[in-house]
């Protein structure tokens, strides 16, 4: 029986890189090698602090801060482990990939460097802050505060596109997100009138009442909050914003916008309309179904697409639907398969933007129409982007296989064999995808293609220029290699994210004012 008790930790897992934010900022100003410094370690940072955190909460501790304001459980503490360790894996790649992005295409944007790497800081800091905060308002302002410093990071090349994204992103995100805030001030409302002032604003609380709000305001706040969160999450029909602004940001950047931006997004969904599905069953049902519509959309609009980014871009909305169909079952089977895919897909995702990431860096290219051959050039990108294909399609001996097949389990135990059929096909669409880009790419007619023509991405209209391809630096494939492996461990032992995963799953019901 897991028990209360006060820690610093959930205070210090979001102030520490915001703090290494504001000083990265401001020193890299004078050196940008020093916000660079300060962008890796205040990653590191929250890796250690969120990695002490799921210890404590292993041990059957719920950390709590400030009157419970800062709450963590084992949801929260397997979301900051998975958030705070993609975005280290991403910080030295961004290093190299942006400076040079910056050095032969962008020189505009050099000087912004130091800025951006303290915008990474914040947006890491904002999204472990949505993970920790047992407040429904301020869990909306996370939510938000997330969205302006990604923004930021979308918009940073500067150019005609990246600036369209930077302008589309925030505007549509703002829009959604205001919905989950109605929602929350009407829950908050209600709740206040029944538990006694600020406790109306705790989400450990608002399960204990949820069950008495009038059936009409229920489904309209649930509504309210699947259309608020569910934009961020990127799931379809709010998905348009997400294609242009994960083509358009920075590749490292990007792996934290599909890998773990959307799932931040989604904790949120889960943990404001968890406390309503014991009241309310048909709930589950619709995200069910809206689970299956996300995931046969976004895996069509992947195969049309000959940008790498974009076709990872639309993967990534069909992925969420895999989230929303466990949740949607409502079972702890379900649930346990949801929650491992996110992580498997978290993995999946980064390692696949960061191998795109590295094809742009020697190529300066990601359409399918300019590459060829560069399997041969490029081996070490070219294994793991097809380890995080296979992963992504579900197949094994990887992660995704593994979470996947728990998904049809679920959905089989409770009779849903349609929307098991839905997923199944969704993965095969998902396979030939990436599959046809893995062949592309990295295999194509020519088979090898030391010299490329390839177009800038800065200005399309400029004449070919003449790239001499080659494997990119060990602080490029590194990360990628040990997110490769990652991939890989979780297919073949996925047993070591069960002590979490399994209190995490305990975790949900306790929402709804559940034993």
């Amino acid at each position: 029986m897991a028990h209360e008790v006060e820690s610093y930790l959930p205070v210090l897992i979001p102030a520490v890189p915001a703090a290494a934010a504001l000083v990265a900022y401001w020193l890299g100003r004078v050196r940008v090698g020093l916000a660079q410094a300060l962008a890796l370690l205040g990653a590191a940072a929250a890796l250690l602090l969120s990695g002490r955190a799921a210890a404590q909460v292993l041990g059957g501790q719920v950390l709590t801060a400030v009157n419970n304001e800062l709450r963590m459980d084992a949801l929260s503490a397997l979301m900051v482990v998975v958030i705070s360790a993609v975005a280290l894996l991403a910080t030295p790649f961004a290093f190299d990939h942006m400076r040079h992005g910056a050095t032969v295409d962008r020189l505009r944007v050099e000087r912004r460097l130091a800025s951006c790497y303290g915008w990474y800081l914040l947006l890491l800091a904002s999204m472990l802050w949505a993970c920790v905060t047992n407040n429904i308002i301020m869990l909306y302002a996370a939510v938000e505060a997330s969205t302006i410093a990604s923004g930021l990071l979308v918009a940073f090349y500067a150019d005609k596109r990246a600036l369209e994204a930077g302008y589309k992103y925030p505007m549509l995100l703002t829009a959604g997100i205001s919905f989950a805030l109605f929602a929350s001030v009407l829950i908050y409302a209600w709740a206040a009138a029944r538990l006694g002032g600020p406790k109306g604003l705790l989400i450990s609380e608002i399960g204990n009442v949820a069950g008495e709000l009038p059936r009409s305001t229920a489904i309209f706040a649930i509504a309210l909050l699947v259309v608020g969160f569910g934009t961020k999450a990127g799931m379809a029909p709010f998905h348009p914003w997400l294609p242009d602004a994960h083509a358009e940001a920075p590749s490292a950047v990007s792996a934290l916008l599909s890998g773990v931006m959307t799932k931040m997004a989604a904790y949120a969904l889960v943990r404001t309309v968890c406390p309503f599905f014991p009241a309310y069953p048909p709930v589950g049902v619709f995200l069910v179904v809206l689970g299956a519509i996300t995931m046969l959309v976004g895996a069509t609009m992947a195969l049309a697409q000959m940008d790498l980014k974009g076709l990872l871009a639309y993967s990534s909305v069909s992925q969420m639907g895999y989230l929303l169909m466990g949740f949607g079952f409502g079972t702890a089977l379900g649930y346990y398969g949801a929650l491992f895919d996110l992580v498997n897909h978290a993995v999946a995702k980064a390692l696949l933007f960061l191998s795109v990431g590295a094809v742009i860096y020697a190529t300066r290219g990601r359409s399918l129409a300019e590459l060829e051959g560069l399997g041969r050039v490029m081996p070490v990108t070219a294994v793991c982007f097809f380890v995080g294909a296979l992963s992504l399609s579900g197949m094994p001996p990887f992660g995704g296989f593994m979470s996947k097949l728990t998904l049809y389990l679920a959905g089989a135990q409770v009779g849903m064999w349609w929307v098991v059929g839905v997923a199944m096909f969704t993965s095969l669409l998902t396979l030939i995808a990436l599959g046809r880009a893995a062949a592309n790419a990295f295999w194509g007619a020519a088979l090898l293609a030391p010299v490329l023509q390839a177009h800038s991405t800065a200005n399309p209209s400029e004449a070919p220029r003449r790239v001499e391809v080659r494997e990119v630096p060990v602080s490029l494939w590194g990360p990628m290699v040990l997110l490769a492996l990652v991939a890989l461990a979780l297919g073949l032992a996925p047993n070591a994210a069960y002590d979490l995963l399994h209190l995490a799953v305990n975790s949900l019901p306790k929402l709804a004012g559940l034993p």
